[in-house]
């Protein structure tokens, strides 16, 4: 593996370039030839995988130090959410000025951003994190009317980003990590991680985003699997396929680790909290409790910009890691049979959330012509045996994130409904059946979880009868 840690990118270019040190891999037999193609097209790193390399930057250059001090000002105030029950005439008031502040900054320049693409995403970091605090220190019964500000600069940069102008997984985990401790380890250690910015300030917020930052670290092994399982495809020989059966086997114990990850979340986040003071702050429109349009201020003097129609918030559905998992095995192809929701397809809708790199990898991911599900089908037992355990090891990873909805959305929900319900004489509680809980990605949770769970569990290959 020694030639796949001295790149300094990985990406599915090299997938299909590093040979295997017993073959030479030339343009014949219909094997591209990709070595040409700039690895800088997928910004995938073969240290940090779907995270940058190095921490991003904590603070934009003196041009739009306005931004930086607007936000700023609103995380050392610590504002309220405006649905806050027992919201004090105090935390009002300061809600409020600072609003009054944001409404008063002048619109800035974005022209000189569009030469980083570092500098870009720690914009829309900054303009999303302060639009979602002006949204949500609001009361629900308020129209949402976001000031020309922020809504101008925030279109431009995220049309430049090809980026929805709303919070993304990218804002609160991709581009908001930093080192507790400086390390000459070029790979950051899980537990060495922090979070940037958050709205509340608080452990339980990060260690919610940390879990997500864990998993993406965690996962570059799994990319490393992809890549030589990719390698050994277009040869295709025995010796191939029983390294790809080896390789799908580390893959699996990786994927285990990603569930152990992702179900450690209850360590460090109270699941109450997580659902009233944290979640309530990234949600987008698509899950907004008074159901408000959202309308973007001053567009009319910018006929270039367009009204944006996706304001779905953060989620973890947006991880290109998992999309990865998911093209690389192939379970995104398996057979929507009896599934009129077509739930891989709102699973692809969340990829325009996404770096626009980072989509530009999936597709190219998807465009392997000697996929592996297909050299699985051809029969060999212990390939086979290989592969469907993968495969389990993935849908036991969405049984743990449907535990993790069901602690921390679905739990925390009804209790709230039960408490509405007792206060009110109500003789009845509706649960997510009568009214759906909608995720920060505006999907139905329990029934989309499920359904993405479930087809994941029949995408096993049967063995072939002798």
């Amino acid at each position: 593996m020694d030639e796949f840690v001295q790149l300094e990118t990985l990406s599915p270019q090299h997938f299909l370039s590093l040979p295997r040190p017993d073959i030479i891999i030339g343009t014949a037999d219909g094997v591209p030839d990709t070595s040409t193609l700039a690895a800088h097209d997928f910004d995938v790193d073969t240290r940090t995988g779907f995270m940058p390399p190095d921490p991003p930057p904590s603070r934009l250059p003196l041009e739009w130090e306005p931004w930086e001090a607007v936000l700023e000002d609103a995380l050392k105030t610590k504002l309220q959410l405006g649905g806050k029950p027992g919201i004090t005439p105090e935390e009002a008031a300061l809600s409020s000025s600072w609003r009054a502040r944001v409404r008063e900054t002048p619109i800035l320049s974005t022209l000189d951003l569009t030469n980083s693409e570092l500098l870009l995403r720690r914009a829309h970091h900054v303009l999303v994190f302060i639009m979602h605090m002006y949204i949500h220190t609001q009361s629900l019964d308020t129209e949402i009317r976001i000031p020309p500000s922020i809504s101008i600069p925030l279109l431009q940069v995220s049309s430049q980003l090809q980026l929805p102008a709303v919070g993304t997984y990218s804002d609160t985990v991709l581009y908001n990590w930093d080192l507790k401790s400086p390390s000459s380890d070029p790979i950051p250690a899980i537990h060495n991680l922090r979070s940037q910015d958050l709205f509340t300030g608080t452990n339980d917020e990060q260690e919610f985003y940390l879990a997500s930052s864990r998993i993406e670290i965690r996962g570059v092994e799994a990319l490393e699997l992809m890549r030589a399982t990719m390698d050994e495809m277009f040869v295709g020989d025995d010796i191939a396929v029983r390294r790809i059966t080896s390789f799908l086997h580390k893959m699996t114990k990786v994927v285990d680790e990603l569930k152990d990850i992702l179900l450690a979340v209850r360590d460090g986040c109270d699941p109450e909290f997580f659902y009233h003071s944290v979640r309530p702050w990234f949600c987008g429109a698509d899950s907004d409790p008074a159901k408000r349009k959202w309308v973007f201020e001053g567009l009319e003097e910018y006929p270039e910009l367009q009204e944006p129609t996706e304001l779905s918030g953060p989620s973890a559905g947006q991880s290109t890691l998992i999309h990865s998992l998911d093209i690389f095995l192939g379970l995104d192809n398996c057979s929507t049979q009896n599934d009129p929701d077509d739930r891989w397809s709102l699973l692809r809708r969340m990829q325009n959330y996404m770096p626009r790199h980072h989509r530009n990898f999936l597709r190219h991911l998807s465009s392997n012509p000697r996929p592996l599900r297909s050299l699985v089908a051809e029969g060999d037992p212990k390939l086979l045996e290989a592969y469907n355990a993968t495969v389990n090891a993935v849908k036991e990873f969405r049984d743990a994130h449907i535990r993790i909805v069901a602690i921390y959305i679905i739990g925390p929900s009804r209790k709230a409904k039960a408490r509405e319900a007792e206060s009110s004489g109500s003789e009845s509680i509706v649960d997510e059946n009568g009214r759906p809980l909608k995720g920060t990605g505006g999907t139905n949770l329990s029934q989309f979880l499920k359904g993405v769970r479930d087809k994941t569990a029949e995408a096993m290959i049967l063995p072939r009868l002798a």
